[in-house]
């Protein structure tokens, strides 16, 4: 068979090999349609049958993390790290504690990583990894004593120049430091093994802000090149953890306006424009005490919708930054609807294929995740840089050099997504992240 002739053949042999993992058969599908053609026009890359290695995991470690609950009882969950692709560096990627978290969901993760992190031109190849453990509700002491049992294990795989990971849902500062000074004793070593640290014992300055920023630039990128400003621009944000409580505060900083920001119980609408006096009281609400949204809206008197979306809200530009697969193609319709023209996610992958056939058919100025969410990973880039140097930048030189990087992915979406109806940032980011993985693996031979 022709794995090549169509994305529906080579689909086919994805599903065959991925059963009952549809998280990253959408994943590998929303990359094939746009890399087919540049593979079809490459005979080396036919050759040495990139497209089937790029699909293939480097490996998948999984484990079991056994540790003890307050009431002294021993509870059992599972660890994975999912390596995906090394090619241009170390594995990369982050490390998600969720009941959610399987091998599909990681796997989805580590493939999208593998373009988004090519895209930061950094030296970083892609990795994803977690547990089934929900943090949520467990005391200090739970969470550390899990995180040291989780960490005895994942040590084996991971260093500096083999595999870096970093925080993401359920895994924020206090998770790392656990982490990281359960590692520092088993290895006997102070090495950058881990990013999202905290700032005074390695860690990079605006790390905590960084994907929430970098999909507002990414965003303000977009509308430059449409010779358009964030400023005065009404913005529809879903999730409250660091990203969207970030991207939030850059939208304020640049003059545009939050109405929306939700949680898994509803969604608050602030028809004033949430303004940073507010922000600090969600950042309080959301990091420190982890209470619901429904308390910000009774102390503000502003409106929650109980168990609903934002996406029914009049806003010109539109940021899902909570999780995969919450904007369908219903809600894509709502928002087109009432106005909204530009989406840039912070989340990955939160757009299923039916809301992106309406950005598509709208003429939605459309930021996927890969590219527009990159801006985590480039910080965590530059705190391995640091790390590597013994040395530290100031707020404004990191926030400079991720404004720098994000605008760099801008410019690789363009030159790889021009159409003749405007730029498609989609395949866009798809080609240019893959051609320097495509290009690298072909280099080192077929291993």
């Amino acid at each position: 068979m022709n794995r090549y002739a169509s994305t529906q053949n080579f689909m086919e042999y994805v599903q065959s090999r991925n059963v009952g993992q549809p998280e990253f058969h959408q994943a590998v599908e929303e990359v094939i349609d746009s890399l087919l053609p540049v593979v079809q026009e490459n005979k080396e890359f036919q050759e040495a049958k990139i497209l089937e290695r790029v699909v293939e995991p480097d490996r998948i470690v999984s484990f079991r993390v056994v540790w003890y609950d307050d009431k002294g009882e021993a509870q059992v969950n599972r660890g994975y790290r999912v390596q995906f692709n090394n090619a241009i560096g170390p594995y990369k990627g982050g490390l998600r504690f969720d009941p959610s978290v399987n091998v599909s969901i990681l796997k989805f993760l580590a493939f999208e990583q593998i373009f988004k992190n090519s895209l930061t031109t950094l030296p970083l190849g892609a990795g994803k990894g977690g547990a089934d453990f929900d943090p949520k509700g467990k005391s200090n002491l739970e969470i550390m004593r899990f995180c040291q049992s989780f960490m005895n294990e994942l040590a084996k795989y991971i260093g500096p120049d083999i595999d870096v990971p970093a925080g993401d849902i359920g895994v924020g500062g206090r998770e790392i430091g656990y982490l990281f000074g359960q590692y520092k004793k088993i290895r006997q070593e102070f090495t950058g093994a881990l990013t999202g640290k905290g700032p005074t014992w390695g860690g990079s300055l605006i790390r905590p802000e960084a994907t929430g920023y970098g999909a507002v630039y990414f965003a303000r990128n977009m509308l430059k090149f449409n010779k358009k400003d964030i400023a005065g621009m009404e913005c529809a944000i879903s999730g409250s953890g660091n990203v969207a409580l970030y991207a939030a505060e850059k939208i304020i900083q640049l003059g545009g306006k939050v109405l929306t920001l939700s949680d898994s119980k509803g969604f608050i609408f602030d028809k004033d424009g949430i303004n940073a006096e507010k922000l600090n009281y969600l950042h309080d609400l959301k990091t420190v005490r982890r209470g619901p949204l429904k308390e910000f809206a009774e102390k503000f008197n502003v409106e929650y919708h109980e168990g609903k979306k934002p996406w029914g809200v009049k806003c010109d530009l539109a940021f899902p930054c909570a999780t995969q697969n919450e904007l369908n193609g219903e809600d894509a319709k709502l928002l087109t609807g009432n106005g909204c023209f530009l989406v840039s996610e912070g989340a990955n992958m939160p757009s299923t294929p039916e809301a992106i056939e309406v950005y598509k058919e709208m003429k939605v100025l459309y930021g996927p995740g890969k590219a527009a969410n990159a801006g985590g990973v480039a910080v965590s880039g530059l705190e391995m840089a640091q790390n590597s140097m013994r040395h530290s930048w100031s707020r404004e030189e990191v926030e400079d050099k991720l404004a720098c990087i994000m605008s760099s992915i801008h410019d690789s979406c363009i030159a790889y997504g021009q159409t003749q109806n405007g730029v498609d940032y989609l395949k866009g980011a798809n080609i240019a992240g893959f051609m320097k993985v495509a290009k690298n693996m072909v280099s080192f031979g077929v291993m």
